[in-house]
């Protein structure tokens, strides 16, 4: 059944604009053209835009530190929660995510699963860490999340090792960070080296990779390794930022995430509440720097980390990029047409467009005054799907 949305004011990359269109078998049709329609529904008054993109989430990691205390640990309550992480995700408008380190390779089986009332999914599967690194394996179970490897035969076979399991992203271990004991950001930990390895073997497939990056040298390890995303990018310096637009590396700051665990201190380590305190000035001021010299930021947020969740912290996350110095339009953009670039689905993601996947977000205020709009009055389409609905749209 074909639908014509009228009279919204859709987000066209720059502005909103009175357009309408029309959602057939899950994708957009007519976009900005009358058509006949079995059904037509009036969004007079409403804005529009494209679902929101998460580039880094943890879908099985319990934003709750306390989570498990009660449940058991095994693929099915992992599988339960990262249901749960998603459809919060869809609640503020976040249809498509990528995961860069889940447990039992819940993302990639629920990525191939494709089911229709969750957001799509770019899963990384078992992310690769030096051993002993930042989120090591150790507990010794396969299924425990990462993949220990050591040198560069070693990076490329657990590259391969990981794309062969149905990843669609690499993710790599550049450097220690806030939430582990026994680190900091400044350690470097995979080599440039080693690194590269992976992204050869990631680009033959034609997927992106993306590094875990806090410290500086680690930094720029990863940049001239050919990785295409930085995560965190907490320290970052003039030398970093150049190698950056050389290189054509998107950055994905998670600013929230040292700030959800700083702002809740009570029942956390206090070494890692005293890490985050640490960190989140240098981290805001090293975004600001990317997005004065044109870094393309995608957005993300670490959603998973302690108190980190899948809803409230994206909308926070949008805020602080304003912070950061983007324009209104330059934080939508991180989260639709930028993010997409970056998990290289953007040719059917992340635009209100002629043939893309219609997933959009009809939203009661227009967002430029305030993201809060996507936690207030919204609905969310997934391929067409009506699977959010606080407004009285059909």
């Amino acid at each position: 059944m074909a639908v014509q949305y009228k009279n919204a004011r859709v987000f066209n990359g720059h502005e909103f604009v009175k357009t309408d269109f029309t959602v057939e078998d899950g994708y957009f049709k007519n976009v900005g053209k009358n058509s006949n329609t079995d059904q037509s529904v009036d969004l007079t008054g409403r804005f529009v835009t494209p679902g929101l993109i998460n580039a880094h989430t943890h879908m099985t990691i319990p934003a709750d530190p306390f989570y498990w205390t009660s449940r058991p640990q095994n693929t099915v309550s992992k599988t339960v929660l990262a249901m749960q992480n998603l459809k919060e995700a869809l609640s503020v408008g976040v249809t498509y995510v990528r995961d860069v380190g889940s447990t039992d390779n819940v993302d990639l089986t629920l990525m191939k699963l494709n089911l229709p009332d969750l957001p799509g999914i770019v899963g990384s599967g078992r992310a690769l860490s030096m051993t002993g690194g930042h989120g090591s394996n150790k507990s010794g179970n396969p299924d425990d999340g990462t993949l220990e490897v050591d040198g560069v035969d070693d990076v490329r076979q657990g590259a391969r090792t990981v794309l062969k399991e149905g990843a669609r992203n690499v993710k790599l271990m550049a450097t220690g960070g806030v939430a582990s004991p026994g680190e900091t950001p400044f350690d470097v930990q995979l080599s440039e080296k080693e690194m590269h390895a992976a992204v050869v073997e990631a680009h033959h497939k034609g997927f992106p990779t993306a590094a875990h990056a806090q410290g500086t040298e680690g930094i720029k390890n990863a940049v001239r390794a050919g990785i295409d995303s930085v995560e965190h990018a907490i320290f970052m310096d003039d030398e970093a930022v150049e190698l950056m637009k050389e290189h054509g590396t998107f950055v994905v700051p998670t600013l929230v995430a040292p700030r959800a665990i700083y702002e809740n201190p009570d029942h956390l380590p206090d070494f890692m509440v005293k890490k985050a305190r640490q960190v989140a000035k240098a981290h805001l001021a090293s975004i600001r720097k990317i997005v004065k010299a044109g870094v393309p930021v995608a957005m993300g947020t670490d959603a998973g980390t302690p108190y980190n969740t899948f809803g409230h912290w994206v909308v926070n996350e949008l805020k602080m990029y304003l912070d950061a110095g983007m324009t209104p339009e330059q934080v939508l953009n991180s989260a639709t047409t930028v993010a997409a670039k970056l998990l290289r689905v953007d040719d059917h993601v992340g635009k209100v467009d002629n043939e893309f996947e219609a997933n959009f977000v009809v939203l009661d205020k227009n967002p430029f005054d305030d993201f809060s709009a996507f936690e207030q009055a919204v609905a969310v389409y997934r391929k067409g799907r009506r699977v959010v609905n606080r407004l009285d749209v059909k």
